[in-house]
């Protein structure tokens, strides 16, 4: 079983409403670890998130760095339910000596994406905002300076790797990274949106808003060492977002 389910949201909406985050969470993860063994499956992945990690923790992030300091505070009830959920999968396996495991992916993105104002992530918002902003003649707002770093890595990468190497699961350590090994300033991801959308109004930096961490990448190392490859470029991948958004966007999904 590879359980990849999550409530999950943009730093605004975290910020407005951190408890679902937490609870949310946290009951999905317990409901299912605990059906998982009860059923006694074999072996199940579950997918946790770089938010896992301390604040102040040095980059790029490695493994052994969970647990060990205060998460950054417009994550923290997501990153705390992310911690138990590990926490839970090292017990379970622990307790039953089954091929449990978890993954701590970077930020993620793709076709699929959610782009509802206060639930998308940052790539996906990138997109709505330009693209609307170049519909109605007006300018981005961004909230920040824009120079915080952020690594994304394309789910599809993440899906196809999976399906290849899960037979392996059993041979992975009990907490793994998997991520893009790039990140990019804010100000250049929008950058990057407004190329592919065509937007050329340009962009109004909110240096009064809070934009989170000054930087999170991940070390993937490990992840490497079992065939980890990401291939899909930040561009091709926004792209492809993009063209996606344009779809649903004319099939009325976000009317």
């Amino acid at each position: 079983m590879i359980h990849t389910a999550g409530m999950v949201g943009g730093i605004a909406d975290k910020l407005a409403r951190p408890l679902p985050y937490l609870v949310d969470n946290l009951r999905i993860d317990t409901s299912v670890l605990e059906a998982v063994v009860q059923a006694e499956v074999p072996s199940y992945l579950y997918t946790a998130s770089a938010a896992a990690y301390p604040v102040a923790a040095k980059n790029p992030i490695s493994e052994s760095a969970l647990f060990e300091g205060r998460l950054e505070s417009a994550n923290e009830s997501y990153g705390l339910a992310k911690l138990a959920g590990l926490s839970g999968v090292g017990y379970a396996a622990r307790q039953t000596g089954a091929a449990y495991r978890a993954i701590l992916p970077s930020n993620l993105y793709g076709p699929d994406d959610t782009f509802e104002p206060t639930r998308a992530h940052l790539v996906a918002s990138t997109l709505r905002k330009t693209h609307l902003a170049k519909e109605e003649g007006s300018r981005v707002a961004v909230w920040g300076a824009g120079m915080a770093r952020r690594e994304f890595t394309f789910a599809p990468d993440i899906a196809r790797w999976l399906a290849s190497h899960i037979e392996q699961m059993s041979s992975w350590p009990l907490m793994m990274n998997v991520g893009s090994g790039v990140d990019h300033r804010v100000r250049d991801l929008y950058a990057y949106a407004a190329e592919i959308v065509g937007y050329d109004r340009g962009f109004d930096f909110d240096v009064a808003q809070p934009e989170g961490v000054q930087q999170r990448l991940i070390d993937s190392s490990v992840a490497r060492s079992f065939g980890w490859v990401p291939e899909t470029s930040i561009h091709d991948g926004m792209a492809i977002c993009y063209g996606s958004f344009l779809v649903r966007s004319e099939n009325g999904e976000f009317r």
